[in-house]
């Protein structure tokens, strides 16, 4: 189910920020020559489609994907605008750094993009963990979303299944 986020009521968290500073997190925006590590390091963690939806983020001007940074590690990344204007997601946070604040860390900056680039609201597509979403940034189920943008999308191809 998609859910929806009043952008213009969002605001910095000065205490989140201190937590990801007090971490050495550092959340800053995906540049495109980085796109190969990126990739490599969702598909095995969540898919060859999320890479799909990644790469098309990265390659917005300005890029509308973010990343989270650990002591030169990447540990996690969120966009929007990826498979549709308006839309966050997708976005994953490596399990190790699971419970860190980490993913509401890499919510709210993406969000915040997304007001400063001019949408009022965010939708966030296919949400998986809903009352995340609810807690973090308020956001409401849209009813009757499933599958939504989603509808009749192509199966993802394995590899076994890939001609030559």
């Amino acid at each position: 189910m998609d859910m929806l986020v009043k952008l213009y009521e969002l605001k910095r968290d000065a205490a989140l920020d201190s937590r990801m500073a007090s971490q050495s997190v550092v959340i800053r925006r995906v540049l495109p020559p980085e796109l190969p590590v990126l990739a490599s390091w969702i598909e095995p963690r969540f898919g060859a489609g999320w890479v799909a939806e990644a790469t098309a983020a990265t390659m917005r001007q300005p890029t509308t994907c973010f990343i989270a940074i650990e002591d030169e590690r990447l540990i996690g990344f969120a966009c929007h605008d990826a498979t549709a204007k308006g839309f966050f997601g997708p976005t994953g946070v490596d399990e190790a750094a699971r419970g860190k604040g980490v993913g509401h860390a890499l919510l709210l900056e993406t969000l915040l993009d997304m007001y400063a680039q001019g949408y009022p609201y965010g939708v966030i597509g296919g949400a998986g963990p809903m009352e995340f979403y609810r807690r973090s940034v308020g956001a409401i189920p849209i009813e009757g979303s499933v599958p939504g943008i989603y509808r009749g999308m192509l199966p993802q191809a394995h590899p076994n299944e890939v001609s030559d």
